[in-house]
């Protein structure tokens, strides 16, 4: 069965509070001290039944290559892949509207990591990747997420462009972000539906098919000397943006 090494304080202490993973083997540098988030982490381990070993930080370094480890390593199974009705049936359980990320072929995993935080950050049902020429759920994406990718449905598809109309025909509305004349300002549309926010590759945005079915483009406002934000900024403002509209203050 495939192992994976993950690594880094807050992305493992995510991992063993989850408990989605099949969990093996927790390794620590001699030289962290068990105080903290250390601490934490040994506890969890302790908890889960999995052994905790000590080892110097060469070996450490030798095993996870280069990489900021900060002296952890966790040995796990793979990460636990949903299908797409899992995502729509959690949004159906707890009486919301779905809020979905898709990404378009989204490669950096730092990116990746970002948006994954944020979309965990508000709550999201899902997010959606294509399983070609795009990031998995690698252990650079748990880490870059601090571990919040742990907490999400991630539903890994073969064709995004079926996947679109899969959720139009569920009456779910499928916007995507583009920064071109053809989108609308962000805060001039009505985001508090049924959603699923489509965030396109680092550079070349959302592929053409992808963009032809999506029900209708926003962009954000800039007004600034840079004309655009990289899909992590933009992608996690646009999916706040929309969560934000589903919690406006009432008015008295």
């Amino acid at each position: 069965m495939t192992t994976e090494l993950l690594y880094g304080r807050n992305a493992v202490r995510e991992v063993l509070r989850a408990r989605r993973r099949t969990l093996r083997r927790l390794v620590l540098s001699q030289s962290v001290q068990e105080s903290g988030v250390i601490a934490e982490i040994v506890h969890l381990a302790q908890q889960a039944g999995i052994p905790v070993e000590r080892i110097e930080r060469q070996m450490l370094d030798r095993q996870l290559r280069d990489v900021n480890h900060q002296g952890v390593m966790l040995e796990a199974g793979p990460y636990p892949y949903v299908d797409l009705d899992t995502c729509l049936n959690a949004a159906t359980e707890r009486r919301e509207a779905a809020l979905l990320l898709l990404f378009d072929h989204l490669q950096d995993p730092q990116n990746i990591g970002t948006l994954l935080r944020t979309a965990e950050a508000v709550g999201c049902h899902g997010v959606v990747i294509p399983s070609r020429r795009a990031a998995e759920i690698t252990p650079a994406v748990v880490n870059a997420s601090s571990g919040a990718v742990e907490h999400l449905r991630v539903a890994m598809v073969s064709n995004l462009n079926q996947t679109i109309e899969e959720l139009q025909r569920a009456g779910v509305w499928v916007v995507g972000l583009e920064q071109d004349d053809q989108a609308q300002d962000i805060d001039a549309v009505d985001l508090d539906l049924p959603l699923a926010l489509v965030i396109g590759a680092e550079g070349t945005g959302i592929a053409r098919l992808v963009r032809e079915r999506c029900d209708f483009l926003v962009r954000l406002p800039i007004i600034g000397q840079v004309g655009s934000l990289n899909a992590a900024i933009a992608g996690s403002i646009a999916i706040y943006y929309a969560w934000r509209q589903r919690h406006r203050p009432v008015a008295d």
